[in-house]
């Protein structure tokens, strides 16, 4: 049991001054204000700052006064040439010179390359010399019928005054006529020689390669000094081509259509073609012709378009995205345009419906309500909502909201 002393011990005030307050509480303050400051900071930029945005221009897909044109589908291929050649030659050689290079123009007729001919050198002057050997028989054995034929007449006379044999005229008239069959069988030497020389001067000649056609090189697949051949020697070290040509003019599209949509497409349909390099240039196109069979492994029909337009952007096995276009009934006087063209990844759907962002003045975006038509490829129709010549954002964020502003990032 405490006593009254120590009672009164445990109430005693203690006079001993108080220590100094850590400084690891203002530290932890400091820190706690500087994660709310960037926070605040983050916040303002994915809520309330630029963001970059990639956008497209909306083209109309008619214009007032004319025919309507909406896509009924739309499907990739690639630029293809419907006349393209790898020239070699015709016999095999050395290569002596090679006189193209890649993405030259080369004419019909031009010389692309020569072999060297000292072969067929030796062999037209072999014919030339049988030729010329052939034309002397015929002039020796000319010679010796003249002789022959005035013996033989000489002989005639004489026979009838009893003055020679009958023998001898006979012998004479055999001789001469042996002569002539010998001039005949010298004479067609003659053209049998002539026709070896044309020969051997097809084979000079083939030792230069020319181009079959006009267009341009894109590919050179010989150097000079080493064989070409008409026929792989199987080796290796032998070459089949001199280089590759390209008729420019003949360059078309080559599509694959799905067999559930080939009954859109009709033969003259017209088409629009959009090359993936350059994405804001619609190339007016028609259909030529739907391939009468289908890929078994795809389940698809291979079918060619023309290109109305040529330009020298267009290059073989460029891809290419094509919208099958139909007609629509013409339009009044004075009318809107009847929608517009936009990528497909402008599209975004917000809240149960489809919406674009449409870029506007101060570089603030706006949100619309679309109404969208044909095209399930990479181009969308859209109705009404945007208009044409408008910007549009390409795969807006989830957190991109009406007025927000955005910076515009090149394609």
């Amino acid at each position: 049991m405490n006593t009254k002393a120590d009672l009164l011990r445990e109430l005693r005030i203690d006079r001993q001054p108080t220590p100094p307050p850590s400084r690891r509480g203002l530290w932890i303050g400091l820190a706690v204000a500087v994660a709310v400051l960037l926070l605040a900071g983050l916040a303002w930029a994915l809520l309330g700052g630029e963001r970059a945005v990639e956008v497209r221009t909306a083209t109309a897909v008619a214009t007032g006064g004319g025919a309507a044109s909406a896509s009924v589908l739309d499907a990739s291929g690639y630029v293809v040439a419907r006349r393209m050649a790898t020239v070699s030659a015709k016999i095999t050689g050395r290569v002596r010179e090679v006189l193209i290079e890649e993405g030259m123009a080369v004419k019909e007729g031009q010389v692309m390359a020569t072999l060297d001919p000292i072969d067929a050198d030796a062999q037209r002057n072999l014919s030339a010399a049988q030729l010329a050997a052939a034309r002397t028989q015929v002039g020796n054995v000319q010679a010796q019928l003249k002789e022959a034929e005035a013996n033989a007449r000489r002989l005639e006379g004489l026979v009838g005054q009893q003055l020679v044999s009958r023998a001898q005229y006979e012998q004479a008239i055999a001789t001469r006529d042996s002569l002539r069959a010998q001039l005949a069988s010298a004479q067609r030497q003659v053209d049998v020689a002539g026709d070896q020389l044309h020969i051997a001067d097809l084979g000079v000649d083939n030792t230069i390669v020319r181009a079959p056609f006009a267009g341009v090189v894109i590919a050179k697949a010989a150097q000079p000094g080493e064989i070409v051949s008409p026929l792989s020697a199987g080796g290796g070290f032998t070459r089949t081509g001199i280089g590759t040509i390209v008729d420019m003019d003949s360059l078309e599209v080559e599509v694959d259509v799905g067999e559930a949509y080939i009954g859109r497409v009709q033969p003259r349909m017209p088409v629009e073609a959009t090359l993936n390099a350059y994405q804001d240039w619609k190339i007016p196109a028609e259909v030529i012709a739907i391939i009468p069979t289908a890929d078994r492994g795809k389940a698809t029909v291979k079918v060619r378009v023309a290109l109305k337009e040529k330009d020298p952007r267009i290059v073989p096995d460029m891809g290419v995205t094509v919208s099958f276009l139909e007609r629509a009934p013409e339009q009044a006087e004075g009318d809107e345009p009847r929608g517009v063209r936009v990528p497909a990844a402008a599209i975004a759907s917000r809240d149960g419906a489809e919406v674009a962002f449409v870029v506007t003045g101060e570089d603030r975006v706006e949100r619309r309500t679309v109404t969208t038509g044909g095209g399930a490829g990479a181009q969308r129709s859209v109705l009404s909502g945007v208009a044409p010549g408008e910007t549009v954002v390409l795969d807006p964020p989830a957190s991109l909201a009406d007025g927000d502003k955005v910076a515009v990032a090149s394609p």
